[in-house]
């Protein structure tokens, strides 16, 4: 392939690596990785709730990995309040999946940087070591893809498998009780998806612009190899 093209492949993929580093780092500071709706089933039973009736003991929860907000609804109109997970949630939510999560989210950030200056660097420099080329290339994408993948196994664990989200409706109170009614993933979880994607593509862009992948041998050099075991 022309210098040219790898030039521009690579500015692409410099491109779309800066553009997950940076929706990395405002996904990290939102409080929109989750969103749903809480029944606070103590009020609801007290008045044998039921249909229409229900909507008026049904509040609302988003938060994110620092904090959030509910609104709780026990038929006598919503009680909106802020927490966060550092300090007042960690004795009560699975701290070591919770602070693991935070660490991948560092992790992708930081390697989406420094693939993108090494992405740039090819792009209009000169590798002059092996990290710096396609190996390194190759190492950065998959850094990053992984932790994204990470970050969503275990947040989705913590979420559904844990049920953070009625933990933290539930949070010091003493006579109601809260149930989960529906919980849905919202945008900044995806955009770590979204960010996982991308850096499998740039992995697949580095292999269009003409480099193998690491520890793959090509069949020419096998057969060389042999050829020169058979002299002696």
């Amino acid at each position: 392939m022309p210098a040219q093209q790898k030039k521009i492949i690579f500015c692409i993929a410099g491109v779309l690596s800066l553009a997950c580093a940076l929706g990395t780092a405002a996904a990290i500071g939102t409080q929109r990785w989750v969103t749903g709706t809480i029944l606070c089933k103590t009020g609801a039973l007290l008045v044998n709730a039921s249909g229409q009736e229900l909507h008026k003991f049904m509040g609302h929860i988003q938060y994110g990995l620092f904090y959030g907000e509910r609104v709780r609804q026990c038929g006598l109109g919503g009680r909106p309040s802020r927490f966060s997970f550092f300090p007042d949630l960690l004795k009560i939510i699975p701290a070591s999946i919770h602070v693991s999560v935070i660490l991948f989210c560092a992790v992708l950030l930081v390697f989406a940087l420094v693939g993108t200056g090494f992405f740039m660097l090819n792009a209009f420099g000169s590798p002059y070591e092996t990290l710096h080329g396609p190996v390194g290339l190759y190492l950065w994408s998959f850094i990053s893809c992984s932790c994204g993948c990470l970050i969503m196994i275990l947040f989705s664990s913590e979420v559904k498998i844990h049920h953070l989200s009625e933990k933290i409706a539930n949070f010091k109170e003493g006579s109601f009780i809260f149930k989960t009614h529906s919980e849905q993933f919202a945008n900044s979880f995806w955009i770590i998806l979204v960010c996982s994607l991308v850096h499998f593509l740039n992995a697949l862009l580095i292999r269009f612009a003409g480099f193998e992948f690491p520890f793959s041998k090509s069949k020419d050099s096998g057969t060389t190899t042999g050829a020169v075991d058979l002299m002696y």
